[in-house]
């Protein structure tokens, strides 16, 4: 329960629905753990009703995040670390998404080399993954590696526990687990293990797939493939009471350097980034030019951090110092840098180029000044007197 308990207090997170932080959890930290130690040990522990945040995608729109309250996401971690080292062993190779010791990175970098080896993608989109799980098949799934009395009955509980409505009212679950979860990564995991990921490794082992979560990935050798392996994919997850978004799922033809057939999608989106033909230079760095298909910064991320910068720095606002923005924005800036440089970097970097572009604007109204070369110098002159006041400009991206 301790250990659950550090867990739930690294990752930090808003309260739940009983509006309890974790600093006023602290105030009788003993007291608290016990409490729950005990309903849990005793078979009475009921899980509280989930909080509903809306969130912003990059993709635009919002997605309901559900936040429990402290107290169940330290029940839910004594859940969790109990069954991951049982589950994680069994999971599929091709399986990356919020597992020790796998990142988007991994799986990012299997889709790449797959993409050089074959020319058509199937890239699936599971409409409203989490808010379809079937508690009857997940607790099916769940009693086939564990009998554990405690484990199932917490999780039908948790499964079926109130949410949070728009209204403020509280709504009964009859399917799905929340986003937000303790436990909803590991119980995602688990449900598309056996309603995908063993599928595919039995009826389709020459079709690599690249899975994170519910983001996944196929790999064909031609179109024909692709259309029946996607039919044959509907068909299987119909049966799990999950269904393809017809809008967002397509087949994409990937195949490398120049291109004579035209195709409806030659380009998909996977963890934010986009998978497209892009031109790269010959050996000898001159004019000519080939295709490659690889990965770089989606448009969508590009624009979902600019508005995120923009939303902390207003270059009109003058009485706000570069310092200041620097220190709010340097750890957004240095995650982005770390997730999206992984490939292409400089297209990454260049997004970063609009912060410049702001930072100008701020000199100009600041410093009032109307002559494009003086604010360019003036830039010039902040800029090298502390190189290292942002973190891009560490990464030379000045300009």
């Amino acid at each position: 329960m301790y250990n659950s308990y550090l867990k739930v207090c690294d990752k930090k997170g808003g309260a739940g629905i009983d509006k309890e932080t974790i600093e006023m959890f602290n105030e009788n930290l003993s007291g608290n753990l016990y409490k729950i130690w005990n309903r849990m040990s005793s078979g009475c522990y009921f899980p509280p009703a989930v909080r509903t945040v809306l969130i912003p995608k990059k993709q635009g729109g919002t997605r309901p995040l559900g936040i429990p309250t402290v107290s169940d996401r330290i029940a839910q971690g004594v859940l969790k670390d109990y069954l991951e080292p049982i589950l994680e062993p069994l999971f599929h190779v091709n399986s990356f998404g919020y597992r020790p010791g796998r990142s988007a990175h991994d799986a990012l970098a299997q889709c790449q080399l797959n993409c050089i080896q074959y020319s058509w993608v199937v890239d699936l989109d599971i409409r409203g993954f989490f808010d379809n799980i079937s508690h009857e098949w997940m607790m099916k799934m769940l009693s086939h590696h564990t009998q554990e009395k405690w484990v199932l009955l917490y999780t039908e509980r948790w499964l079926k526990a109130g949410i949070e409505q728009a209204d403020g009212t509280i709504a009964v679950r009859q399917k799905g687990t929340p986003q937000g979860g303790v436990v909803s990564p590991l119980f995602a995991n688990l449900y598309l293990h056996h309603a995908f990921d063993m599928w595919m490794s039995k009826y389709f082992p020459t079709n690599p797939f690249e899975r994170y979560a519910d983001d996944i990935i196929v790999h064909c050798n031609s179109k024909d493939q692709a259309e029946q392996l996607l039919n044959s994919i509907k068909e299987r997850l119909a049966g799990f009471d999950l269904e393809l978004h017809p809008d967002k799922t397509k087949l994409v033809y990937c195949k490398n350097y120049l291109r004579k057939e035209q195709h409806e999608h030659n380009s998909f989106t996977f963890l934010s980034y986009s998978f497209q033909p892009r031109s790269k230079p010959n050996i000898f760095g001159r004019a000519n030019k080939f295709m490659v298909f690889n990965a770089a910064i989606c448009q969508k991320a590009k624009t979902f951090i600019r508005e995120r910068i923009r939303w902390v720095f207003n270059p009109r606002n003058t009485q706000v110092s570069l310092e200041e923005v620097a220190m709010k924005l340097n750890p957004k800036i240095r995650g982005w840098l770390n997730y999206y440089s992984k490939f292409n970097p400089r297209v990454a970097g260049n997004v970063f180029l609009y912060l410049n572009g702001l930072i100008r604007r701020w000199i100009e109204e600041k410093y009032r000044i109307n002559s494009k070369k003086a604010i360019i110098n003036k830039y010039e002159s902040i800029m090298q007197l502390n190189t290292r006041l942002f973190i891009h400009w560490q990464k030379g991206i000045i300009y």
